[in-house]
């Protein structure tokens, strides 16, 4: 039976902070959900850390043999989705217990919607990098956040998946999304919860730079 959300988890190297984003998925008040874990060639123990959590729900666990980066994850994951809508959690994210249930209800609320975003509460720095200028910060409120999106995987399929830039590839979809003929939605219900404290984000990397 296909199930109604496809979790997209990307990861690499980050075995201590993947167990929070594992447990807020465990913990969603709705369960009509697969997650799959994409480890981009991790060389700590991250497949040790996730495989107890593939024998709790149906959560499944890929492997590039070699780090690749985080578009070619990406669609991997696309790719291997089954639900009716994918959704992304990043690796050192996490989500109120009851995002996929807010998010669900939406959803059904309105036939026919093929791209839904917004609703995000960050825990740390509220600027980043402009993806146009890396030198330059901007405040978060003025970005989307790419795990907010929910998308059926033919509008995936459509736009081909994320595009392989260095930066700002979910704003990148985003804007090809507005630009095709998905039904778009936004919501500011606050249930994604975005870490901004971790130094090894794509992010704090290019503001230290």
């Amino acid at each position: 039976m296909q199930p109604f959300f496809s979790v997209i988890i990307t990861t690499y190297n980050r075995a201590s902070l993947l167990t929070r984003a594992l447990d807020a998925l465990l913990r969603q008040t709705e369960t009509d959900w697969e997650a799959h874990v994409i480890d981009d060639g991790s060389t700590d123990n991250t497949q040790a850390m996730v495989f107890p959590y593939t024998e709790k729900a149906t959560i499944f666990y890929h492997r590039n043999m070699h780090n690749k980066g985080y578009v070619h994850a990406m669609n991997r994951g696309f790719g291997k989705a089954n639900g009716k809508y994918i959704t992304i959690l990043d690796s050192d994210d996490e989500y109120e217990d009851f995002h996929l249930e807010s998010r669900k209800k939406i959803l059904l609320e309105n036939d026919g919607l093929t791209f839904l975003y917004g609703g995000v509460k960050i825990i740390g720095s509220l600027f980043v990098p402009d993806r146009f200028d890396t030198g330059r910060q901007i405040h978060l409120s003025e970005c989307v956040i790419g795990g907010t999106f929910f998308f059926t995987k033919a509008l995936a399929e459509e736009l081909k998946g994320f595009k392989d830039i260095s930066y700002g590839s979910d704003a990148d979809f985003f804007d090809r999304v507005l630009q095709s003929k998905a039904v778009i939605m936004k919501t500011d219900i606050p249930s994604y919860i975005y870490h901004r404290e971790e130094m090894n984000s794509i992010t704090h990397n290019l503001s230290n730079q």
